[in-house]
């Protein structure tokens, strides 16, 4: 739960621009209704921010690197 704050924060900070689109990152649970978070649906959301950074900072780098090169 720790590194999920962390990473959220970090995000928030440093990507505004990504941070406005966890909203619609869905925390995919269970179709039960009475079943409690677990510690493998905490580690799956957790993956899912990481990779939706790296495809941001991936996808922002290059776009960076094409306008400087062509300047």
């Amino acid at each position: 739960m720790q590194e999920i704050i962390k990473l959220t924060t970090e995000i928030e900070i440093n990507y505004p621009e990504l941070y406005k689109y966890l909203d619609e990152t869905p925390l995919f649970i269970s179709n039960s209704p009475q079943r409690d978070i677990s510690t493998v649906d905490l580690e799956n959301y957790l993956n899912t921010l990481k990779e939706q950074l790296q495809d941001h900072i991936k996808t922002h780098t290059k776009g960076a690197q094409e306008i400087a090169s062509t300047t």
